[in-house]
């Protein structure tokens, strides 16, 4: 199958889906996909809750794509792509709708931000965290904002200098990443379905509110990002990461 990412609007609810054939990792075109797709859904007059999700049934998000990675020979390139990421958290932390996380399986590295963004967000006990850059020679710079902010300081930092570990999905809800974690998809898929149901019978400027003050503080995130993007960009310059990802050809 190929790449996508797609939305299906029913009933005020906005369900937008990504996938890419390797684990759904997240390559620049599909970033900025659905970057996009997440900002119309924001200024959709017939959407009031959106549902962020993944296809496939084992891996939510793998991260960055390493075929781009390994083909990034100049800091400008670089940090293009990484801003992929920045691009796409921002779309989140602005939209004015709240966006519901179904995470269904596994998250890598930028997966994990892109969780992180979400305001609501429900998994399954297969849906363990990773932030593996320093494996390679990087850092979680762009998306460690939206981690921290999420699950805190100490939670962030641990999950990135144990960069070798997953996390289970249990642990993630306890640091505040999941509010609920289900057994199978389909228990999922049931209360992820039911709750942003409920939510379209909220006021939706209430709603809208609620959002601004749950991202207060955040307003500087576009230059942030940007100045986080430039780092990862230079780093996978380094020689230890181009040697680390010669590994993965």
């Amino acid at each position: 199958m190929e790449a996508y990412v797609k939305i299906e609007i029913n009933n005020y609810i906005a369900t937008i889906e990504f996938f890419h054939p390797e684990q759904n990792s997240l390559p620049s075109d599909v970033l900025k996909k659905l970057a996009n797709t997440i900002t119309e859904a924001g200024n959709n007059d017939q959407v009031k809750v959106i549902i962020l999700k993944s296809g496939g049934d084992r891996t939510f998000c793998a991260g960055a794509s390493f075929k781009e990675l390994i083909a990034i020979n100049d800091a400008e390139t670089g940090k293009v792509f990484f801003s992929g990421f920045a691009n796409v958290i921002n779309a989140m932390r602005k939209c004015p709708k709240f966006i519901i996380g179904r995470i269904q399986g596994k998250t890598v590295g930028g997966g994990v931000g892109i969780a992180s963004a979400t305001d609501y967000c429900m998994a399954t006990k297969f849906a363990a965290i990773k932030l593996s850059e320093l494996n390679v020679g990087i850092g979680p710079f762009v998306v460690s904002p939206a981690i921290e902010r999420k699950m805190g300081v100490s939670a962030m930092s641990q999950i990135a200098i144990d960069a070798n570990t997953f996390y289970e999905a249990n642990w993630a809800r306890e640091k505040g990443l999941y509010a609920f974690v289900f057994e199978t998809i389909e228990e999922l898929d049931e209360a992820v379905q039911k709750f942003a149901e409920h939510l379209c019978t909220y006021n939706s400027e209430a709603m809208q509110e609620m959002k601004k003050i749950f991202w207060r503080g955040t307003d500087n995130w576009d230059n942030l990002l940007a100045e986080r993007a430039a780092i990862s960009g230079r780093l996978v310059l380094s020689d230890f990461t181009k040697e680390t990802l010669k590994k993965f050809k």
